[in-house]
């Protein structure tokens, strides 16, 4: 992202990207997983050597240690979803940050140029 220099510009952009933060869909800080795994039944083709069942996690951090939901097949898109919202309001906000930072960092040299200083 390129960050104009003039204040007005800067804030025209953060007005622009403030208004982006709105979400209408529920927002998920995890990464989704899949593993293969025996299901622990003796009768089951996966424990004579059969393909494994395939099974979808979200795992995400709990008081800095990483926990692992199950995630029902019928979920799954509505789940891929959520945590494409949750990159989206990430980058969203990381933006957000880099133009209030140049908004402060050129706050004074403008404030002078409109007074009439070099």
């Amino acid at each position: 992202m390129r960050i104009p220099e003039h204040p007005t510009l800067i804030r025209r952009m953060l007005d622009s990207r403030l208004k982006q933060l709105h979400t209408t869909q529920p927002v998920l800080a995890a990464s989704f997983v899949q593993f293969r795994r025996h299901c622990g039944r003796p009768s089951c083709h996966c424990l004579k050597g059969g393909p494994k069942h395939l099974s979808q996690h979200v795992v995400f951090q709990d008081r800095g240690r990483s926990r692992s939901v199950y995630v029902p097949l019928d979920l799954v898109e509505e789940v891929h979803s959520w945590i494409a919202e949750h990159r989206r309001l990430k980058q969203v906000l990381h933006e957000i940050s880099q133009l209030t930072l140049a908004l402060v960092r050129t706050h004074v040299r403008h404030r002078r140029r409109k007074q009439g200083r070099p």
